[in-house]
């Protein structure tokens, strides 16, 4: 069966040619900041993937097809785009077949990297079990892509405002390896340090694309998650966070705020508290994730035989 794909003229000589790819979500363009700030860092980030070697593939649903790589003017309509569907693995489908635009989030962006023989993938942060799950059952799909879809995801760690204790124990259930790059403290997005001890260690792009080539040697299923911390000179610190993302979760729960609709609230809200600091921090995050996945990819080449 012919998968809907559309590759952009650069993703196609990049696989005519051999050299290495990295996936990026288009969630950050449609819903994550205002035009044209959003366009403005969609072009940053993908620049940070150039120069470090590999070619940007912004993946996003438009007129039926999965696009890989978006052209410049694909990527201007997408972030001028009004009700853009925020697509996972549940709504994935249903929006190709109904030929809607829609901007995937990381488990979605997963999905289709992997069909398009993609294996790294460079994002902010990842979502993950929310706070109060256990009455709510709020777990993000991204933690179980991890388990099911073969891609490396580079983040700075699980969004801030989730329940990171119980994010790694759910990852650890559904055997996600789970590295900190550089360091062995856990990091939490804004933050370098979470104050939780991350799973596993790397300190090379190289050990972390090895570990992933080793995966698919011995067939075990699903990808990895690779943290990186945020570079100090941008990081938040979460003593100086906790109090505020407890503001902007009371003034949610108030609102009977739930589902999907919790992230962006709660991100718009911190954007607020801290006189757009956050913004700033994940800017600057997602610029340097996009830079150890380049290198990541780049040892993936060097590494397959």
């Amino acid at each position: 069966m012919t998968l809907p794909l559309t590759f952009s003229p650069e993703v196609v000589e990049a696989r005519a040619n051999g050299t290495p790819i990295v996936a990026l979500e288009s969630t950050i363009i449609t819903h994550g900041m205002p035009y044209p700030q959003n366009l403005d860092t969609a072009r940053l980030v993908e620049d940070e993937i150039r120069e470090a070697g590999a070619v940007p593939a912004t993946i996003a649903i438009m007129d039926g097809r999965i696009q890989i790589g978006l052209t410049e003017t694909e990527l201007e309509v997408l972030a001028q785009a009004q009700d853009v569907s925020k697509l996972s693995r549940a709504d994935l489908a249903a929006c190709l077949a109904m030929g809607g635009v829609g901007a995937t989030t990381v488990a979605a962006t997963m999905i289709c990297a992997a069909m398009a023989d993609i294996k790294v993938f460079a994002t902010g942060g990842i979502g993950g079990v929310h706070k109060g799950a256990e009455e709510t059952f709020d777990i993000s799909a991204d933690l179980r892509e991890l388990a099911h879809t073969p891609v490396s995801v580079i983040a700075a760690g699980p969004k801030a405002i989730l329940d990171l204790p119980k994010t790694l124990e759910v990852l650890e259930t559904l055997g996600v390896p789970v590295f900190a790059y550089g360091q062995d403290a856990f990091p939490a997005f804004w933050s370098r340090d979470s104050g939780l001890t991350a799973p596993l260690r790397a300190d090379t792009a190289a050990q972390i694309a090895q570990s992933h080539l080793m995966r698919t040697r011995l067939g075990l299923p699903g990808g990895q998650l690779v943290t990186n911390p945020i570079p100090l000179a941008d990081e938040i610190p979460a003593a100086t966070l906790a109090p505020i993302i407890a503001q902007a979760q009371s003034e949610a729960d108030a609102k009977g705020i739930s589902g999907k609709q919790v992230t962006p609230f709660l991100l718009q809200r911190l954007f607020e508290l801290t006189d757009g600091a956050t913004l700033t921090s994940n800017i600057a995050l997602v610029r340097n994730n996009a830079r150890l996945a380049a290198a990541v990819a780049r040892e993936m080449i060097a590494g397959t035989p």
